[in-house]
C-alpha cells in the first residue's frame, strides 16, 4: 500500500492577482472561452503539457472555487488522474484577490515527474486572465 501512495500528489500555489475574485472565477465558469482568448500562447501552445480534454468537477460560487478533472490529453500519458482546484479569495487589506491553485494527481509510474512545470503554467496563466480581465474594465 505504501507503494501506491508515492506515485500520489499535491502541489499548490498562490498568484496575487488585481481583479476581483468573482470576476476571476467567473472567467472560468461562465466565460471558458474568454480564457484560451486571454492566453493563447498558453492554452494552445504549451506543446507538451497540453491538457486536453477535461470536464468541470465542481463549482461553489459561494467560495469562487472550480475543480477541472483531466480526462484526455498529453497528461494522461504520465499520470492516472488529474484534477485542478482553483479558489480565488479577496485579499484581507486593499483591492485584488489570491488565486490558490491546488493539484492533484496520480503519476503512472516513479519515472513520472512531479508537475512543477504546471504550477509555473498555472501561475502563468492566471497573470494573463488577470491583465485581459483589467484591459476589459
Amino acid at each position: 500500500m505504501a507503494e501506491a501512495s508515492s506515485l500520489v500528489g499535491k502541489l499548490e500555489t498562490e498568484v496575487e492577482i488585481k481583479a476581483s475574485a468573482k470576476k476571476f472565477h467567473h472567467m472560468f465558469t461562465e466565460r471558458p472561452h474568454h480564457v484560451s482568448k486571454a492566453t493563447p500562447d498558453k492554452i494552445h501552445g504549451y506543446g507538451k503539457l497540453t491538457v486536453g480534454k477535461n470536464m468541470i468537477e465542481a463549482v461553489d460560487p459561494e467560495k469562487n472555487l472550480i475543480t477541472f478533472k483531466v480526462l484526455e490529453g498529453d497528461l494522461m500519458n504520465e499520470y492516472k488522474s488529474f484534477a485542478f482546484t482553483l479558489q480565488v479569495t479577496p485579499k484581507q487589506e486593499g483591492s485584488g484577490s489570491i488565486a490558490h491553485w491546488h493539484l492533484e494527481y496520480e503519476k503512472i509510474s516513479e519515472e513520472v515527474a512531479h508537475p512543477e512545470t504546471l504550477l509555473q503554467f498555472c501561475v502563468e496563466i492566471s497573470k494573463e486572465i488577470d491583465e485581459h480581465l483589467l484591459a476589459e474594465e
